[in-house]
């Protein structure tokens, strides 16, 4: 099975992407080179959001990509996934390739959480 990648236009600087299928040893240079620009000309508060729903598997190589994404992003920005099925969210939670708090199951979740880091950084200034 492929990767397939949907991108979103970003919504307030945030960046929505949607993947399905297998993101794994043959596909990961495919989520790469599609986040490459993203990541390049990013703010350096922006959200990644990924929308894991429809994946289906994920290799060391696939959490290598969103580990990588992270590191694009610190120290402001941040990679959040949102609908991961079970045994992705497994392998998220086991290699703490995220945090457990940017592991979303709704994407009503997931706007709260951006919501309130936009808020936070408002009152910083």
């Amino acid at each position: 099975m492929s990767l397939e990648i949907e991108i979103y236009p970003p919504v307030n600087g945030n960046q929505y992407v949607v993947l399905s299928g297998r993101l794994d040893t043959q596909t990961y240079e495919q989520l790469d080179d599609t986040l490459a620009p993203l990541l390049a000309a990013a703010k350096p508060t922006m959200v990644l959001v990924m929308d894991l729903a429809r994946l289906e598997y994920i290799s060391s190589a696939g959490i290598r990509c969103i580990l990588q994404a992270r590191k694009a992003l610190a120290p402001g920005g941040k990679v959040l996934a949102v609908h991961p099925q079970a045994q992705i969210r497994k392998v998220l939670d086991m290699v703490q390739a995220l945090p457990l708090g940017e592991i979303f199951a709704t994407s009503a979740e997931a706007d709260a959480y951006i919501d309130k880091l936009q808020r936070e950084m408002l009152q910083g200034f």
